[in-house]
């Protein structure tokens, strides 16, 4: 080895040191895109709801112009519902209450809600569905409500929301007014903060509660955000079914899948429409997760350019080394094919070797035993000799004994 380093030129030494310190970074790079990716909780529901992969999230954002109401939502499911069973999809698990599908539909809008304390005009999220299954703030007091549940009358506020209207946030369980009707607050959360977040549409005061409760007593463009976690027995059948059934017109409607979204090829492609990404001729006002789902692409993105230009570099170095020791090659095919076979006769002989002198080995072995034997055998001869002779003495000395007396 310090020989082989002795004959490396200073040049040769600077290429190695540099070759590896791109591939570390390379390295470094995959395994901070990894964990950037898979700490975007509400992008892979679907690995929550079925851990064998079986499963897909899909999402659809509409512009105030595809008019999407709960009718349409209620549409949907009974079409999925006999999609599924056509194409003999069911739930087999032993839980009877277990699902195939799971879904939720949400509105922005705002909503003004008071106390004795005072009022305050909120952000307001009318939500319908499972909508706390794919999002999860953190809780600080109280728990989520389904947008399913019989009453609707539940809100859930943040931090901010909470100490406005009360100076507290443990208020799980007191009631706010909305437009003179009482809704009980259920929780109470803490919306991620940061200068991304911010940016996303978490910049101020901002409330949860139900779709009925939202357009009835807020302003509301109408629902704007449906989402689904249901089966993908083939390659993107869940989102062309989504696409299919909610996809149209294609102005209107933006669907995704949220499954693969942070996969290598998504983010090649959106390398590839560097500077048209941000255009977008839709009339779709996308909601906060959404937002930084897509801050975090274009991040990801980033980082895989410079994983890119990291791995080309060392892959160059190698590529040049392997063409130099080709063009100063030694040998042709029919050396190494003379050399292969040659190491493959010398290791049949070695086998043929090692096989003989085995046979010798066990040969020595039984004639070792066989001497052994022979010892033992003669040992036992001359033991019985010597006690015979013993008892012939002794049975001399009576006699002697006898006659004296």
């Amino acid at each position: 080895m310090k020989k082989w380093l002795r004959s490396l030129s200073g040049r040769q030494i600077k290429l190695g040191i540099s070759t590896g310190i791109s591939v570390i970074i390379f390295l470094a790079l995959t395994g901070v895109i990894a964990l950037l990716a898979g700490r975007q909780a509400e992008q892979h529901v679907d690995r929550r709801w079925d851990s064998e992969g079986g499963a897909a999230q899909v999402s659809c954002f509409f512009s105030p112009n595809a008019k999407i109401t709960q009718d349409s939502i209620e549409s949907f499911e009974h079409s999925l519902d006999n999609a599924l069973k056509e194409a003999s999809i069911e739930q087999d698990s032993p839980n009877p209450g277990a699902r195939l599908w799971a879904d939720a539909y949400s509105a922005e809008g705002t909503i003004t809600l008071s106390t004795e304390r005072g009022s305050v005009e909120a952000d307001a999220l009318g939500i319908g569905g499972d909508f706390f299954l794919f999002h999860q703030p953190q809780l600080i007091s109280g728990s989520y409500f389904s947008g399913n549940d019989l009453m609707q009358d539940y809100v859930i506020l943040d931090r901010n929301a909470s100490w406005q209207l009360f100076g507290s946030a443990d208020v799980a369980g007191m009631t706010v007014n909305i437009a003179g009707r009482p809704h009980m607050v259920i929780g109470v959360v803490d919306c991620p903060d940061g200068k991304l977040y911010e940016a996303a549409g978490l910049d101020g005061t901002r409330v949860f509660v139900s779709y009925e409760t939202l357009s009835r007593y807020g302003q509301s463009g109408g629902i704007n955000h449906y989402e689904i976690v249901m089966p993908n027995p083939v390659n993107q059948y869940a989102e062309n079914y989504v696409r299919e059934q909610l996809g149209s017109p294609e102005k209107e409607v933006e669907v995704l899948e949220n499954s693969s979204r942070y996969q290598i090829g998504k983010r090649l492609r959106l390398l590839l429409s560097f500077g048209t990404r941000s255009m977008n001729g839709k009339a779709i006002i996308y909601p906060y997760w959404e937002n930084v789902a897509r801050g975090y692409e274009d991040i990801l993105a980033l980082l895989t350019l410079f994983q890119l230009l990291f791995l080309i570099y060392p892959s160059g170095v190698v590529l040049v080394f392997i063409v130099i020791r080709w063009k100063n090659k030694t040998w042709t095919a029919r050396t190494v094919f003379v050399s292969l076979q040659d190491k493959l006769q010398r290791a049949g002989d070695r086998r043929r070797e090692q096989k003989k002198n085995g046979k010798k080995r066990e040969e020595k072995s039984w004639l070792d035993d066989d001497a052994e034997e022979k010892q033992k055998r003669r040992q036992k001869k001359q033991e019985e000799r010597r006690r015979r002779k013993l008892d012939k003495e002794f049975q001399a000395d009576r006699r002697k004994s006898g006659k004296r007396g």
